[in-house]
C-alpha cells in the first residue's frame, strides 16, 4: 500500500503543496508535448520531458483523460514558471491508473498463491536496476535485454534512448520518471515509493537508467532503500557513457606512457550554481584522464580550476553531445579553448567531457600536437 498511502498523500496533501484544480484536458495535452525550441524532441534520441514520444509510450496511464476527450497530437509552448503545477497535475492524473494496475497485479499474485499453495509465489516481486548504456541499443547486454522483455513495469529515465525503449515487450507498462535541470517528473522519494509499491504487489519491476545504474545514476540510493524494506534488488550493469563514448571516438581512457589512470567526475554544483561540486588538486594530474558527466554549466569554472592547479592549458579535450547515437556531435579543443568552442557549437545536455592527453590519440583529433609523437612512440 506504499503508493496509495504514501505517494498520494505526500505528493498532494502536504501543507506546503498547492491545491489541485479540476484538470483541464486541453492543458494536460499541452503539458505532455514538446516545447518549440532550437532543439526539438523529434530530433532527440532520448525522452524529452514534454515530448510526443513520451506521451505515446505512456498513454495507458492517461486513460481517464481518454474517456473525457480523445487526445490528438498537439504542439504548444510550456511555461517554465508553471512547471511545478503541471507536474502535480500530471501525477494527479496518473494516480488512478497506477492504483488500478496495482490491484490487477495483486489479484494475479493471489490467484497464483491459491492455485497451487506455493508460498514462494506470494512474496514480493523482483526489482532490477538496469543500465542501458549511452544510447546505442546495440550496446545493451544480453542480460539487460532478457530482463527488459520480461518486466511488468518499467520506470525509465530521460537518458534511456527511444531505440532501447522500442525493445520493451508490448505487454509491459512504461512510466517516465525522468529528471532534467529544473524539472523532475518524479522526486527521488516518489520513485522509491513506486518501486516499493509494485514490488510488494508481486510485479517484476525494472528501473531503466542511461549508462550504468551505479555511476552517477543514484542507483545506490534506490537499492539501499528497497533492501531496507526487505525487497531484493538485482543490478545489471550497463556500459557507462565514459567507456561507450570514448570507444566510439577511438579515445583510450588509459594508455601506457600517456595516462596511467582515469577519473570520473560529476559536474553538478551543490546548489545549482556555476561552481563544480568538487575539484581536488590531484584531479589536475597531466598523466590522468578526466571524464566529466553533466558538466556543461560548470565547465568554465572547472577548466579554470584545473589550469590553476597545474593542468597545461593546451591539454587536449573533447565534448560529446548525445554520444553513440545518430545525433552525436563532437567538439575537439585544447582545454583553454574548450568552453568557447562548446558555446559556439551550442552543445546541449547530455554532453560528456573528456580531458587528457589521450584525446589526441583519437583518429578524429583535428589538431597537430607537439606531444603527439611522444604519445605515438609510447609502447
Amino acid at each position: 500500500m506504499a503508493l496509495v498511502n504514501k505517494l498520494s498523500l505526500s505528493s498532494f496533501s502536504s501543507s506546503n503543496s498547492k491545491s489541485i484544480n479540476p484538470i483541464n484536458p486541453k492543458a494536460i495535452i499541452c503539458s505532455l508535448h514538446f516545447k518549440t525550441s532550437s532543439f526539438s524532441s523529434s530530433s532527440s534520441p532520448f525522452t524529452e520531458k514534454h515530448s510526443l514520444e513520451r506521451y505515446q509510450r505512456d498513454q495507458w496511464i492517461y486513460s481517464n483523460l481518454h474517456q473525457q476527450k480523445p487526445l490528438e497530437p498537439t504542439s504548444c509552448s510550456v511555461s517554465e514558471d508553471n512547471e511545478d503545477s503541471r507536474r502535480q497535475d500530471d501525477i494527479e492524473l496518473q494516480l488512478p491508473e497506477l492504483k488500478k494496475l496495482l490491484e490487477v497485479l495483486r489479484e494475479k499474485r493471489e490467484s497464483k498463491c491459491c492455485g497451487d499453495g506455493r508460498e514462494d509465489k506470494c512474496g514480493p516481486g523482483d526489482v532490477y536496476l538496469v543500465g542501458t548504456g549511452p544510447g546505442d541499443p546495440e550496446l545493451l547486454t544480453l542480460k539487460a535485454m532478457r530482463v527488459i522483455q520480461k518486466a511488468d513495469l518499467l520506470l525509465y529515465d530521460r537518458l534511456v534512448s527511444n531505440d532501447v525503449l522500442d525493445l520493451v515487450s508490448q505487454n509491459a507498462r512504461l512510466l517516465y520518471v525522468g529528471k532534467t535541470a529544473g524539472y523532475h517528473s518524479r522526486t527521488q522519494e516518489e520513485i522509491h515509493e513506486l518501486l516499493l509499491s509494485f514490488a510488494e504487489a508481486g510485479a517484476t519491476v525494472v528501473r531503466l537508467k542511461g549508462g550504468d545504474p551505479l555511476v552517477f545514476g543514484r542507483g545506490g540510493e534506490e537499492m539501499d532503500f528497497l533492501q531496507q524494506q526487505g525487497i531484493q534488488v538485482k543490478v545489471i550493469p550497463g556500459i557507462t557513457a565514459a567507456s561507450g563514448i570514448a570507444a566510439e571516438l577511438g579515445i583510450p581512457l588509459t594508455h601506457r606512457g600517456v595516462a596511467n589512470s582515469v577519473r570520473f567526475l560529476t559536474g553538478h554544483s551543490r546548489k545549482g550554481g556555476t561552481d563544480p561540486l568538487f575539484v581536488a588538486e590531484n584531479a589536475a594530474d597531466p598523466d590522468s584522464t578526466l571524464v566529466v558527466y553533466m558538466g556543461l554549466s560548470t565547465l568554465p569554472s572547472l577548466a579554470l580550476k584545473l589550469m590553476h592547479h597545474g593542468l597545461p592549458p593546451n591539454t587536449p579535450a573533447a565534448a560529446i553531445e548525445r554520444g553513440t547515437t545518430p545525433q552525436q556531435r563532437v567538439v575537439f579543443a585544447e582545454l583553454k579553448d574548450l568552453t568557447d568552442k562548446i558555446s559556439s557549437a551550442e552543445l546541449i545536455s547530455p554532453t560528456l567531457i573528456i580531458i587528457g592527453k589521450v584525446v589526441s590519440l583519437s583518429p578524429f583529433w583535428p589538431y597537430s600536437s607537439k606531444e603527439a609523437p611522444c604519445m605515438a612512440e609510447a609502447k
